[in-house]
């Protein structure tokens, strides 16, 4: 299969032996219908074709059985802001742009900044990301060859760049909070009901695990209006302590007229942001996190305060981060990540990406040894093929029967996902009961269940 494919939508799920290649065709009051592209077969659509329909019946109970799995984890990307801020706005941006360095070094700087980018196969734009990165090993090597007066050129460029990077998705958060009332409360439902769809579990399966390398808060933004419980490593009120002994906590209700059978209380997941967030301080010992409200234009005016006095916009702990020494730049993301792969790596495990471009290997790398256990599944929905590096992972796990893939503007999108293909954002034991009641009364049995008198079937 070659890249002009993903110029339409792909779908693999249930049994598909290969992703089913298709466009839109028609659109009409009845639904969508769509088109099959490279003359491909299969036994669940006519020849040409099939209907929105036709495509939810197929994937909708797909995603709702792997939704209950033993272990759900869901990675939110980049995509995932995208669609929410597309939506208020009309227009989108991630703050990932391309700098344009001036200190001594800029063009060593830009080369392997562009080397960087296209060996986690991104191509040869790189992003603020590889920039800081370059820059942070330069700084590091001008301090041990004590050249002061080039590492304090560049030094203060890159404090300049991590404040332009944190001011690219402050002014998102304000974007998206500024917009219209009517536009950002449809967005915010959509979010809600996206989130709910993951996070309603019943109280016999492990906590959903939400993972995201996004520095904003758009996740935790839709949890409080969900009134979605998110557990994290921090710890405390006014301004939480990262702590590296989570011990598992978790929020547990003693049913009425029970004793001593406490149950999982609904509604709560596990939170980790792999890379950090524009809300975490390094205050030297801690890593904090400040009171900073969704769509804050200013950073500083939330730094003065005791407990975290001479912070500034370089001790923002977004990854990679301009910490100086290699202990704090590894902490705290070796915790983030071994969280990450301890949530993975384990049988009868279902990984939902959604808007992650598969740009970063040390994720990715996780997610290749998570498929190395038979019964794991990953199910990959993403707008767009991300540079073609979807089917290119996709071809090098070399795990096709693990692998689902929801790819494209006509079924990926935040809206037709929630009111389609996503299940039902609710634990109704209700509607559940009714359905197997439904079953065991009106069902009719096949002819060779039945006796030959015609009464019920044999048990």
């Amino acid at each position: 299969m070659d890249n002009s494919i993903w110029e339409g939508n792909v779908v693999k799920v249930r049994d598909d032996r290969e992703p089913i290649c298709f466009h839109l065709s028609e659109s009409n009051e009845s639904g969508r219908q769509f088109a099959v592209d490279n003359n491909q077969v299969s036994s669940w659509f006519a020849e040409g074709g099939f209907t929105e329909s036709d495509l939810r019946s197929r994937v909708e109970p797909w995603l709702t059985a792997l939704f209950q799995s033993e272990h759900l984890s869901l990675l939110a990307g980049s995509g995932l802001t995208s669609s929410v801020q597309f939506a208020v706005t009309e227009s989108s941006g991630n703050g990932m742009g391309n700098p344009d360095p001036k200190s001594y070094y800029c063009e060593q700087i830009k080369k392997e900044a562009t080397e960087s980018s296209a060996r986690m196969g991104r191509g040869k734009e790189p992003n603020i990301e590889d920039y800081l990165r370059v820059q942070n090993e330069l700084l590091r090597g001008l301090k041990i060859i004590g050249d002061t007066g080039k590492y304090d050129e560049l030094k203060a460029e890159t404090d300049n760049l991590i404040k332009v990077f944190t001011d690219n998705i402050t002014s998102i958060e304000y974007s998206i909070a500024s917009a219209p009332a009517e536009k950002r409360s449809d967005a915010f439902n959509k979010l809600v009901l996206f989130l709910m769809s993951f996070a309603s579990r019943t109280g016999t399966r492990d906590r959903l695990n939400i993972f995201t390398t996004n520095y904003d808060r758009l996740i935790e933004a839709g949890a409080d209006i969900a009134g979605l419980h998110l557990i994290d490593r921090f710890v405390g009120a006014l301004t939480p302590v990262f702590r590296s002994s989570r011990m598992d906590i978790d929020m547990h209700y003693n049913p009425p007229g029970i004793r001593g059978e406490p149950r999982y209380l609904e509604g709560v997941a596990r939170f980790t942001k792999l890379h950090g967030s524009i809300d975490w301080i390094n205050t030297g010992t801690d890593i904090r996190r400040i009171g900073l409200p969704f769509g804050s234009k200013d950073i500083g005016n939330f730094l003065n305060a005791p407990g975290i006095e001479g912070a500034d916009v370089r001790k923002i702990m977004i990854y990679p981060n301009a910490a100086k020494d290699r202990e704090t730049t590894e902490y705290p993301y070796v915790e983030l990540f071994r969280d990450f792969a301890a949530a993975l790596c384990r049988p009868n495990s279902t990984l939902v990406t959604y808007g992650y471009g598969f740009g970063d290997d040390h994720i990715n790398r996780i997610i290749r040894d998570m498929l190395t256990i038979p019964s794991t599944h990953l199910v990959v929905i993403s707008y767009d093929e991300a540079g073609g590096r979807i089917m290119e992972k996709y071809k090098e796990f070399g795990r096709p029967s693990q692998i689902s893939l929801i790819v494209g503007n006509g079924v990926a999108d935040l809206k037709t996902l929630v009111d389609y293909f996503l299940p039902k954002p609710s634990i109704d034991r209700a509607s559940i009961r009714m359905s197997e009641l439904l079953k065991q009364r009106y069902s009719i049995p096949k002819p060779d269940e039945a006796n030959s008198d015609g009464g019920e079937p044999e048990l």
